[in-house]
């Protein structure tokens, strides 16, 4: 870990207390917060400027009523195949399913794939959430 530096920084005091009720058992101060926040805005905006190799999720909530909706899933990850590491498949009630899908690429390929997936009739909700971790090769 580098050297850490100290900074000042101005905020209103309302929004202060909001920051600090929301961290509050979460954090053990505000610079650990603040550090956060930050790593995850560089991640995000890295994430955006280049074709990046990320790790993630595809998570999705769907009608498992469907007709032939899980077969095209299925075969959308065959297609895929080398891009999707494990999921998770949960029963939410008597119609809904939520499927959770690891995914490891380009994040180019990712975007398109859970967009494929995403707009599946039976599909209810969906998102990508990616990252990288500082230090994974390009």
């Amino acid at each position: 870990m580098s050297e850490l530096k100290r900074f000042g920084v101005s905020i209103e005091e309302n929004l202060l207390q909001k920051f600090d009720q929301l961290n509050e058992g979460i954090y053990n101060n505000r610079s650990e917060a603040i550090r956060d926040l930050i790593r995850n805005k560089i991640i995000a905006e890295e994430n955006t400027k280049k074709d990046a190799d990320v790790v993630g999720t595809i998570t999705l909530i769907y009608d498992h009523h469907q007709t032939g909706l899980t077969d095209r899933m299925n075969q959308l990850q065959h297609d895929y195949h080398c891009l999707f590491k494990t999921n998770l498949h949960l029963h939410l009630d008597r119609n809904y399913c939520l499927e959770v899908i690891v995914v490891e690429g380009l994040q180019s390929k990712l975007r398109k794939i859970s967009s494929k997936l995403i707009a599946l009739k039976g599909v209810k909700h969906g998102k990508l959430t990616v990252t990288k971790i500082e230090g994974m090769e390009n």
